[in-house]
Formats: structure tokens, sequence, C-alpha cells
């Protein structure tokens, strides 16, 4: 059974509020493998925390919907396959969210209730910025740097150690270990926790590299951080402009430190890099006056932030402070609003992808949101169009959260606004004039071309020599689009030909013998690759890398698991029944 279907049944499917909750568990974590497995996330930070306080109280009204497996009590995703697993000896739990400062006011009053301290007593709390990266443990024995993982689930991650050990900023070995009662001393254990992460300006440059050499380029520094580590080869890890800041511990077989603060010292001093802008603060007043610094500081950052984190200082305090489900009740995560600008829509065009959903693209008037100028934003579907009532030449606020793609959040209501005419969503396809239909129980308008629109195939091909697919080194997505225009590509099979047209290909403007030499070899070293990756790169809906996983796992071979497809095309029959028996798939999945 799923962890889905589990929730499922201990919600009250028959109650609005057991299918409210279903519903959302089943979103969150769908956002959650996208956003810590497959380090592509699908929504913005503040659609992510809306969705999860939506959950929040709603188990608040029925707390019997807060299920053990309930996304509410648990961390992160479950860790993803091709690495070895590491169990954390110290949970690594996520942090409970702030917006504003009644929240971060209240935070603090929930601190002197539970301590039961007097309004004289001062309670010092860290700020430190909240890097916006991929959460790292790394274990030191005897000094020595022995094991590096992710969070994964919070209680099992993924061993990255030999991908950790090419970053600057992570110290093979600490200094000479002393005894840990003396300062700078150093216990035989040690296990350090962080965040690693790519400066935007190492990120531009990787990214100029990726479209040089005709690969994809990376959605934004988080996701190339987060790719760069879990790469099977250390290689290519070494080779991408990793960083990491220290700013927590896990297991400790001594104490170092009486105060967090201290704690962050004694990180410098054992040759860690610790944010520079971290400060202790005395009251309510010192950590907002550090908010408002360091968001009005946030654009200039070589380095992505999504908030402020505060954590008491005292360690005997968070001690008897403890925890609660997911989350340390010492500390508290102040996030940044979504970045707005206002800028005029000039057009929208639809772009059709390669399951044949039409998306709608705002075309902007450039505008500078948050340090980087936005030209186009998602509008989602036509029912946001709708709902928003947007319409070209309309002027819009746009929001940009963290690096997800820019979206329209709002018109603005001018007095021209109701005399332009209304924008009708097109019911044939746009590319190659199939009829556009929209099913029942979704919201995307899809091509009903199938293969014989040019924009599917071209997309499928695409996604075919992806990163996480086929991963085919120097057929990049222009190629891709060269390829097809000229008549080189049409199908996967045809990439595996390319090698009988090598002199045609040298001759193209922009290759040349040695151009055209490497992609042949790029392309036979990918002839044979893991099941679960030509499952993924197939592009078959609602199979994404996780789900690619669990099916190589659970068939073994392509032969088996494209037997068990076509038998389970009957859903009366047993192979339909093994199929949505496995974990993390269930009726919805398959």
């Amino acid at each position: 059974m799923s962890d889905r279907e589990t929730t499922d049944r201990n919600a009250l499917p028959g109650t609005d509020a057991g299918r409210e909750h279903a519903r959302l568990c089943e979103k969150i974590r769908g956002h959650d493998r996208a956003y810590y497995q497959e380090d592509a996330p699908l929504v913005s930070d503040a659609e992510y925390d809306a969705l999860m306080q939506r959950l929040l109280d709603l188990e608040k009204k029925h707390p019997e919907l807060a299920t053990p497996d309930s996304p509410s009590q648990t961390v992160g995703a479950v860790p993803a396959g091709g690495f070895a697993k590491v169990r954390h000896r110290v949970a690594m739990l996520s942090l409970a969210n702030a917006f504003d400062e009644a929240d971060v006011a209240e935070f603090v009053a929930r601190i002197r209730r539970f301590l039961n301290l007097g309004d004289g007593e001062t309670v010092e709390l860290v700020a430190e910025p909240k890097i916006d990266g991929l959460s790292v443990s790394l274990r030191y024995e005897n000094g020595r740097f022995v094991q590096g993982a992710t969070r994964g689930d919070g209680s099992e991650g993924e061993d990255i150690t030999a991908n950790l050990r090419t970053i600057a900023d992570i110290p093979a070995t600490l200094p000479a270990s002393l005894p840990a009662s003396l300062p700078g001393g150093v216990p035989d254990i040690v296990e350090i926790r962080g965040e690693a992460y790519m400066a935007r300006s190492d990120f531009l440059a990787l990214n100029e590299r990726q479209e040089a050499a005709g690969g994809k380029p990376f959605a934004n520094p988080r996701n190339a951080a987060a790719g760069s580590l879990r790469q099977l080869d250390p290689a290519i890890t070494a080779a991408r402009p990793l960083r990491f800041f220290a700013y927590s511990w896990g297991e400790l077989s001594a104490n170092v430190a009486g105060t967090h603060w201290e704690f962050l010292e004694r990180l410098r001093e054992w040759g860690f890099q610790v944010n520079p802008l971290a400060e202790l603060c005395r009251d309510l007043a010192g950590i907002m006056a550090l908010y408002e610094k360091v968001g009005a500081r946030r654009a200039a950052l070589d380095y992505d932030i999504d908030g402020v984190v505060y954590k008491v200082n005292r360690l005997d305090w968070q001690a008897r402070l403890g925890f609660v489900s997911r989350a340390p009740r010492w500390a508290i995560a102040h996030k940044f609003p979504a970045e707005q600008a206002q800028t005029v829509l000039n057009a929208i065009d639809i772009q059709v992808g390669r399951t044949g959903a039409l998306t709608p693209v705002a075309r902007l008037q450039p505008v500078t949101v948050g340090g980087v100028v936005v030209s186009n934003a998602t509008l989602h579907n036509a029912d946001e169009i709708e709902r928003k009532d947007v319409r070209i030449g309309d002027t819009v606020i746009v929001q940009r959260a963290g690096d997800v793609i820019p979206q329209i959040v709002a018109v603005v209501q001018d007095g021209d606004h109701a005399a332009r005419p209304k924008y009708t969503f097109p019911t044939h396809c746009p590319v190659c004039g199939s009829e556009a239909v929209r099913s029942d129980d979704e919201v995307v308008t899809r091509c009903t071309g199938g293969l014989i629109c040019p924009a599917q195939a071209v997309e499928r091909l695409k996604h075919f020599v992806s990163r996480n697919a086929f991963d085919i080194e120097g057929l990049g997505a222009q190629h891709i689009v060269a390829f097809w225009q000229d008549g080189l590509v049409r199908s996967p099979g045809d990439i595996f030909r390319l090698r009988h047209r090598e002199a045609e290909i040298a001759g193209r403007e922009g290759w040349g013998e040695q151009s055209a030499t490497n992609l042949i070899a790029a392309i036979a070293v990918r002839r044979t690759v893991p099941l679960e990756r030509l499952i993924y790169a197939l592009g078959i809906r609602q199979v994404g890398q996780a789900t690619a996983r669990l099916l190589a796992r659970t068939y073994g071979t392509f032969d088996a698991w494209r037997n068990a497809m076509e038998a389970a095309q009957d859903r009366d029959g047993d192979a339909w029944a093994e199929l949505i028996g496995i974990d993390g798939i269930g009726p919805a999945g398959a």
C-alpha cells in the first residue's frame, strides 16, 4: 500500500474534510518529490507554504487527520535511488515558518511560556540568512571527514561523500584533536550540518558553458547545486563550482559550546564558512531589524536566500524546548515575501509540451524583479486566465518567488481594462491545427495530434536526451530542433542512426569533424542505459524520475516491464493489481 493510500484511508474519505486532506496530502507529496528527489520544483516556496498551511489548519480543526504519514509529520522525501543510504543518528528536521512580524512575536512568546520566563529575562536569538541550497550532513571521526549525506526524509539520506569531498569549503580534516573541554577542542565524533549551494555568478558562468557545449542550461542555482551533488561520477561534481555554509550540528561525542553563537565561532575555528550576515539579537526589535537589513541586501548577494532563520541561543534552553512533529520548538524560518513588480502584458503565446499540454505564456515588457530581468511569465492554464481576467495590453503585477518561473498574480484595474477584448483560449493546436480538448478531470487543455504534432514530437525528443534521461552530451535542445527541421531526427531511434550521417553533420553550420565525431561517440556511450532512465526518457504522463525508479526496481528488465504494462491494460487483471500495489504509485499514479 502506498503512503498516499494509507493517508486516504485514515482521512475519513466520506467527509469533505477527509477528501480535502487527501487531496492536499497527494499534492504536497508530489511537490516534495519534485523538490527533494528530482531537483525540479513545480511551484514557488510561497505556493508550497500556502498548501502546507492549509493542511495544518485542517488538521488543527480535525486532529484525527494528522496521521503519522501526513506531510505535516514528515520531512522531505524518501532518498532517491543510485546512492547508498545513510541512517541519520540524529534526525535532520525541517523548520516551522513565520510569514510576518506577528508570527515571529508569537514564536518568541511561545518560548517564554514554555520555559516559564519572566518579562525581564532576555531571550537571545541567533539570526542567520536561510540559504536556498541542498541541506547536507558531514560526519567527522577523529578529525577526519568520513561520510556526507543528504537530508532525504529526515531519517535516512543519500551517501554523497565522494561528491562532497570535491567542495573546497568542506575541510578534509579538522584541527588536531584536543580534549573537548579545551577551547577549540575537536570531539572524536563531530557531525556538521549546513547548506551546499552555488553562487549566482558561478551559476551564470556554468550555464554559459552548458549552452556553448550544446547542453541544457540549469533552471536556477539551487537545482544546479542539488543536481551536481547527485552525480554518480564525482568528476562531474568536481567540475561544478559548489560552496558550503555550516550552521548546525547532529551527533557530537562531547559538548563544544554553551550557546549557538559560540558553536558558530567554533565552526569558524575549525575551518568552515559561516554566513557573515549572522547576528546575535537580544529582542524582537533586533531580529526584525536584521530581517529588514538582510531583505534589503537580498538582490545584491551572490547567493540565493529565501528568509532568515531564528534560533534560541542558549543550548540548554534548546534541549528543554525540544521538538514537535517535524520541527524544533527553538527555531523558526521567517520567509521573505515573493518579490513583485508592475509591467505591461504585450502578448499571450501558447506553448505545446511533449504531452500535448497547451500552456499560455505571458510576453511582458521587460521589468526587473528582485534583481532579475523578467520578460516572460507563466499563466498556467485557461482557468487561470479567466479567473484573473488577464487581457493583452493590461498592466499586471508580476511575482518572482525564489527561482521558480515568474507568474502574473493580478491585473492592475485601470480605466482601459474593461474596453480590452477578453482572451479566448484556442480550441485547436497552434502548431499542427489538431483539436485541443480538456478532459473532465483536468485543468489542462491538450492537443490531440500526438506524434503528428511537430511540437510534441520535438519536445519528446528534447526530453529523451535530457540530463535525467539518456543525457547525451553535446545534443542539446537547439540541436534537436535543428536536426528535426532538416529531417535528420524524427524519432528516438533516429538518434542512434546518426552514426551513418557523421560526415553530413560535420558539414553543417557550427559543426566540424571533431564536434561531429564527439557527438557520435557520446551517442554510442548511451546505447545502453539503466532501465529507470529509459522509462523516464519515454516521457509517459505522470511518470517522473521517482516513479521510473519504482517501476525499474519492481520489474527488473525492459521486457518484463513492457509485458506487465501491456497486461495492465486490462484493469481487472493481476498485472493491474500488481502495478497499483507498488508502494508509492497507487491507482492515481497508474
